[in-house]
């Protein structure tokens, strides 16, 4: 799968996004090593702390279909349709990541395409806790 078909994937996620209160639709499509692709978008909840974003929506799919092998994630997120500027993983999400990908996992945004490390340099994962 082409680095345009996964950002393609990741925008068609975002429109499945409940995102009643930001208005801030977020897809995700996570492709693993063996070439399944699990799309995830944002739910947002009245109560934000119960909010999920789609980054992990697609992860949690993933495990949960037996899947942890991963090849590369697409992020797409727009206010206002245009996924032309990049979404940015949050800090929870890149900590979800981490516990599956290393360190040169692959991130495509709108910009381009970036690494794990990129984003979490200094990550909290089984190596740090020894």
């Amino acid at each position: 799968m082409s680095n345009k078909e996964l950002f393609a994937a990741a925008v068609k996620a975002a429109e499945k996004s409940y995102s009643n209160y930001s208005h801030f639709t977020v897809g995700a499509a996570l492709l693993t090593k063996d070439g399944k692709l699990f799309a995830g978008c944002n739910i947002e909840n009245a109560s934000y702390s119960l909010t999920i974003c789609a980054e992990r929506t697609a992860v949690f799919k993933a495990v949960s279909e037996g899947y942890t092998d991963f090849k590369a994630m697409a992020i797409a997120g727009s206010g206002n349709n245009d996924f032309s500027k990049p979404c940015y993983p949050c800090g929870a999400c890149l900590q979800v990541l981490s516990e599956f990908c290393r360190d040169d996992f692959k991130i495509l945004l709108a910009d381009g395409e970036h690494i794990l490390a990129d984003f979490l340099p200094k990550r909290f994962n089984e190596e740090s806790m020894k």
